[in-house]
């Protein structure tokens, strides 16, 4: 590609840290039994041979065992964090120690962010894959370099809000790849969304304030699959919590599960954390957080830092900000009240935390991985697609008997009475898990 960047080796916080993260990364392969199974199935046959996949992805230990896999199977990559605070150094620096090219440090500016992206497309004939997580290097390469397009055979996309993007694509007719919406795999958004966010908020929360969740009144902003499984979180931990909702479905939802659902105008007078989930912009606005009691948490679960107003509340005549620690800032507005930003409204679980435990990450990224192979092996029309059914159930399969699980088998007669396969799939495309 034609580029005034020099192709570097690798950039990281601090290489040393290297030996610590491959001690995490060899437990947590213990904890990914799905990759761990695609590296031993296709380890010598190497179906992305020849891949060279540019990776823009959360810089974890977890997507360090991603990218070894992806190695093993024949690819070669080049990789950013698709956050500026997700990056785990420990784990960039084990990675990079391996000679393969990262490029990701915790608490990149927003220029070091990009510069850091355009890292990822600087193989020596250009990308032929794209793995993504919330669509930036898709768009970067759509609108900065249009002309790396023709030979991308095309993109995986991890999370809702990236899918969203694609779909958004389409529509504006804007598009140049085929993809797949890895997210909609029940092994991703039923597994990732809903448990791995039932874990990994509280730990965000925790982490960075010290807060005693039992008894406090939470207000999580959506229940989708991300927003239920934070709602359970809160309420398992002993909090009273509060749901706002645009959607009636998932408002009836919450509604059978025993919780209370009001306007976020009203939820303010309550709350003592604040949760956002909906992938949506302008989710607590500055006069919500003008609302809001004392020392009240406001942190965000959804991928971008649109859901809550941030740049207004920086800019806000009069407000006094004072950095706690990295990605805790207390805010004082001139009526002498305060409210405590986590992360600076991104990604709470992986900016004041370590993001999902493995297992579950495990589900995710082996979907990932078999994307990775469905692309590079087949040719798509452009258009957004997902895995079939079958290859989801395997995802799951591949998981069970690390959790002891002994599954119930159909008998010839069961199966023909329901008119299905002996070994699946169960359900069928429009089956809502």
């Amino acid at each position: 590609m034609s580029s005034a960047l020099v192709a570097e080796k690798f950039k990281v916080k601090d290489i040393s840290l290297a030996d610590w993260g491959r001690q995490e990364i060899i437990i947590a392969e213990n904890e990914m039994p799905g990759l761990m199974a695609l590296r031993k199935k296709y380890g010598e046959s190497k179906p992305l041979k020849g891949a060279r996949i540019a990776g823009s992805l959360h810089m974890t230990i977890q997507t360090a065992v991603l990218i070894e896999t992806l190695i093993d199977l024949g690819a070669e990559v080049r990789w950013a964090s698709c956050n500026i605070f997700s990056t785990q150094d420990h784990a960039a620096a084990a990675i990079a120690k391996e000679g393969i090219p990262v490029f990701a440090w915790k608490g990149e500016t927003e220029e070091e962010y990009w510069w850091c992206t355009a890292q990822t497309l600087l193989f020596e004939d250009g990308p032929n894959m794209i793995l993504d997580d919330g669509g930036d290097l898709t768009a970067y390469v759509h609108e900065k370099h249009p002309e790396l397009l023709a030979n991308i055979k095309g993109v995986t996309e991890e999370t809702t809000t990236g899918v969203h993007h694609l779909y958004k694509m389409i529509e504006d007719k804007t598009l140049k790849l085929p993809a797949i919406n890895v997210n909609d795999s029940v092994t991703k958004s039923k597994f990732d969304n809903l448990y791995g966010c039932r874990e990994s908020l509280a730990d965000g929360i925790k982490r960075a304030t010290d807060v005693m969740i039992a008894g406090k009144v939470v207000v999580v902003a959506g229940y989708g699959d991300v927003g239920k499984g934070c709602a359970k979180s809160m309420k398992d931990l002993g909090a009273r919590v509060i749901i706002t909702e645009i959607d009636p479905i998932c408002a009836l939802q919450a509604a059978m599960e025993g919780y209370e659902i009001t306007t976020m105008e009203e939820a303010v007078k309550e709350g003592n954390i604040f949760v956002t989930t909906t992938g949506c912009s302008d989710i607590i606005r500055i006069e919500h957080m003008e609302a809001m009691q004392n020392d009240a948490i406001v942190c965000n679960i959804g991928h971008f830092d649109v859901e809550i107003q941030v740049e207004t509340l920086n800019n806000f005549p009069g407000i006094k900000k004072l950095e706690v620690k990295p990605q805790v800032d207390k805010y004082t507005f001139p009526d002498g009240h305060n409210i405590i930003l986590l992360a600076e409204g991104r990604l709470v679980n992986l900016g004041c935390a370590t993001g999902h435990p493995s297992f579950v990450m495990s589900n995710s990224f082996t979907n990932q991985v078999l994307a990775q192979i469905e692309l590079y092996e087949n040719k798509y029309e452009i258009g957004v697609y997902t895995l079939p059914k079958k290859l989801d159930e395997e995802v799951a399969r591949l998981h069970l008997d690390k959790l002891g699980v002994k599954m119930t088998r159909l008998t010839p007669e069961q199966a023909a009475y329901l008119n299905l396969p002996v070994e699946g799939p169960f359900k069928p495309d429009h089956y809502r898990y």
